[in-house]
Formats: structure tokens, C-alpha cells, sequence
């Protein structure tokens, strides 16, 4: 499951808002605001888009209260982090674990060194 940054800076706003209030209607404007005390300035109908691009991929889900929509993810951050390590996996290592592994130890041992 591949996401851009603004998706994925969205999906942190859902998460974030919700581990604040689990019972929360999560709206559109809700996001606009939360990133933009990030220092993240986007349109409301730039965020609206791709809210609904995140709802076609079923990554989030919307629901109407009223006249007014509302957005919960469709897995949480753990869930999200399992699947995109299970796709990258098998992108770039025919599934093989091992060999991702192995990649990361190489590429990324400055990193690990610690």
C-alpha cells in the first residue's frame, strides 16, 4: 500500500486526532486545522481530495452525521506500518524476508550502529 507525503501526513492527522479522542468525528476541516499547526499549509479542497482518494483506496473510511461528513482510519498506524512492510517486501524481494533484511543491514548500517 503505497502513500504519497500529503497522504500520508493526513493519515498521521486521523491517527494522532483519534488517539486524542477515540469517540471523534474526524472532518475534513478537522485535518485542514491539525496540519496547519504542523506548519503544513494545504487548501481545504486540496485536502479533500485526497481524503477521498485515501477513502477509494479504503485506507480511510467516511460516514455522513446529518448533512456533514466524517473520516476514521481503516487500520491503525500498526496495522498500516505491517501491510506497507509486506508490500515493500514483496516488491523489491519476491516476499523473501531474509533477503530485506539483509538489504537493510547492508544499506542502512550507519543507521543501525547504535
Amino acid at each position: 500500500m503505497v502513500c504519497g507525503k500529503l497522504e500520508m501526513d493526513i493519515l498521521n492527522s486521523v491517527w494522532t486526532l483519534t488517539e486524542q479522542n477515540e469517540d471523534s468525528d474526524i472532518s475534513i476541516q478537522d485535518v485542514v486545522d491539525y496540519l496547519s499547526q504542523s506548519g503544513i499549509e494545504r487548501a481545504y479542497t486540496t485536502i479533500k481530495t485526497v481524503m477521498d482518494r485515501l477513502t477509494v483506496k479504503s485506507i480511510l473510511v467516511r460516514y455522513k452525521v446529518g448533512k456533514k461528513f466524517f473520516y476514521k482510519a481503516a487500520m491503525d498506524r500498526h496495522e498500516m506500518a505491517a501491510e506497507s512492510v509486506k508490500d515493500l517486501c514483496g516488491r523489491f524481494f519476491n516476499g523473501s524476508y531474509t533477503e530485506m533484511i539483509r538489504f537493510i543491514e547492508r544499506e542502512c548500517s550507519e543507521f543501525l550502529v547504535g
